[in-house]
């Protein structure tokens, strides 16, 4: 069997979700609705190290891997792929300070910068697959787009965890059906 784009990206979101569901349950008073992905590999975290290097880098390594394969003839899709990896590997290399604050280190900064491309950058790709493949990707766009935003308000800190479940849902089920069509 030949590893595919769409392949890659299904291997990777169940590696995903699994890591994050059992990294989430052994963290304790973590929470899947309140707290990002980001804190579970947050610097000083209990496992965060551990999250960091064998969840994070290779999620996004993986989108790298996505991206190049999809590079030859799916531009926006392959501009898809590298966001969510440089959101992933920022992830991994600059841990968000505890809480994943707006303002914070250097390190912070970094991370959110990372993040800015991952769902901003990520958004304007699923808007440029729209023109091929119609209304689902502009949806997609809006909901990662809008997630940005939502993650960016302090008002939403009781729900920035949900909020980004749903803008990662959106990169990653655009990304799956843009590299299926590709």
């Amino acid at each position: 069997m030949t590893l595919t784009p769409f392949l890659l990206v299904i291997i990777l979101v169940a590696f995903l979700a699994t890591r994050v569901i059992v990294f989430g349950y052994l963290r304790p008073g973590y929470s899947h609705r309140r707290d990002t992905l980001s804190e579970l590999g947050e610097a000083g975290a209990p496992r965060g190290k551990l999250v960091s290097y064998t969840v994070f880098l290779p999620v996004g390594l993986g989108l790298l891997l996505c991206a190049w394969m999809l590079r030859p003839g799916a531009p926006p899709a392959m501009y898809l792929a590298l966001c969510v990896a440089i959101g992933y590997v920022g992830a991994a290399f600059f841990p968000c300070d505890p809480g994943s604050p707006m303002q914070g280190s250097a390190r912070q900064t970094v991370h959110n910068l990372a993040g800015g491309v991952q769902y901003i950058g990520g958004a304007v790709a699923l808007w440029q697959l729209s023109a091929t493949g119609g209304l689902l990707f502009q949806g997609l766009a809006a909901l990662a787009g809008f997630g940005a935003l939502i993650l960016s308000l302090p008002e939403f800190r009781l729900v920035r965890g949900a909020v980004q479940r749903v803008a990662e849902l959106a990169l990653f089920g655009g990304l799956a059906l843009a590299s299926w069509q590709a």
